[in-house]
């Protein structure tokens, strides 16, 4: 079935910039759903719909989607009050939007829906973040008239992102970089072929029902990602590879400090499991996953110590 009019609920971000230029080539008719208009202007240039609603509100969201063939869930936070099972914007952003937008899509007879979930994302997880993702993906596995299909990328990096960027923006300012959990593991994925998956999956009866998981060629440390980094910039910081006592400690002052932190101890429970494939990518996924080394250093490498230092600040902030 050929979906040729999509919906995107948190589309101004990261993934979902790259994800609108891919559906816009592709030929899709595009509307995109912002809290702020002024936070899409980056898009402005592309021929889409771009609508400021809020998308927590049922009757606002169910106008948004009204009409559309597809909508995509791109909507996430990394950091959220605590609590048990997670806090309340874990809770609001993971686990009732979903909820909200399966409703919508029932009640207005929208047939396909696509969401972006997170690798590890488990209801019993070491982290508020994962466990808010798995409980998530039960929300969308509840609507049973939709054609759902949910993707779980592993870290995401590209020019603008707030990953790799931080740790070059670090290491230009700051001679020590305290690193907590150096030996986490990640499988960084290029937002290209995150979009490119989502695109190539959207009109494929076989991707429904179907959970992929998205990660690019290489493993890395979270150490030899610092390092990398260093490596693009031609500058190094001494890296100090804390313990996780420390850590944590670092993580509970990061959290103190006015606006959002860099790292939380939520975080660091994240990183208690590799975020790594656990098998190879889906053939029907029509990616051949870009390497690290291929796209990060020209990006990394070129851009302003200003513009760096922007996306540092919005680091904790998909």
């Amino acid at each position: 079935m050929r979906h040729q009019s999509v919906a995107l609920i948190g589309g101004s971000g990261f993934i979902g910039a790259h994800l609108a230029n891919a559906l816009v080539a592709a030929g899709k008719t595009v509307r995109l759903a912002t809290r702020s208009r002024a936070r899409a202007r980056h898009l402005t240039m592309l021929p889409i719909d771009v609508l400021e609603i809020d998308v927590f509100d049922p009757v606002a969201l169910a106008r948004f989607v009204e009409g559309a063939d597809a909508v995509v869930n791109l909507v996430g936070t990394l950091h959220g009050g605590r609590g048990r099972p997670y806090g309340r914007e874990f809770a609001r952003a993971h686990v009732e939007l979903p909820a909200k937008i399966v409703s919508a899509c029932e009640g207005k007879g929208v047939h396909r829906l696509v969401h972006i979930s997170a690798l590890n994302a488990d209801p019993a997880g070491p982290s508020m973040y994962l466990r808010s993702k798995g409980d998530g993906e039960k929300a969308v596995r509840a609507g049973s008239r939709l054609a759902t299909t949910i993707f779980r990328p592993s870290v995401v990096f590209g020019p603008q992102d707030n990953f790799l960027n931080t740790f070059a923006v670090l290491q230009r300012l700051l001679p020590v970089i305290p690193l907590a959990k150096p030996d986490a593991k990640f499988q960084p994925v290029f937002v290209g072929d995150v979009a490119s998956a989502i695109v190539n999956t959207l009109d494929l009866d076989a991707a429904s029902g179907r959970t992929y998981e998205l990660g690019g060629p290489t493993v890395y440390t979270l150490e030899a990602l610092v390092k990398f980094c260093g490596d693009a910039i031609g500058r190094h910081a001494r890296i100090v590879r804390l313990p996780d006592a420390l850590a944590y400690m670092q993580a509970m002052t990061f959290e103190m400090l006015p606006g959002a932190p860099v790292l939380t101890r939520d975080n660091l429970d994240s990183m208690t499991r590799d975020a790594v494939l656990s098998g190879p990518l889906a053939p029907e996924l029509g990616i051949e996953p870009a390497s690290m080394e291929a796209i990060a250093p020209a990006y990394l490498g070129n851009a302003s110590l200003r513009s760096r230092f922007s996306a540092f600040r919005t680091t904790a902030g998909r």
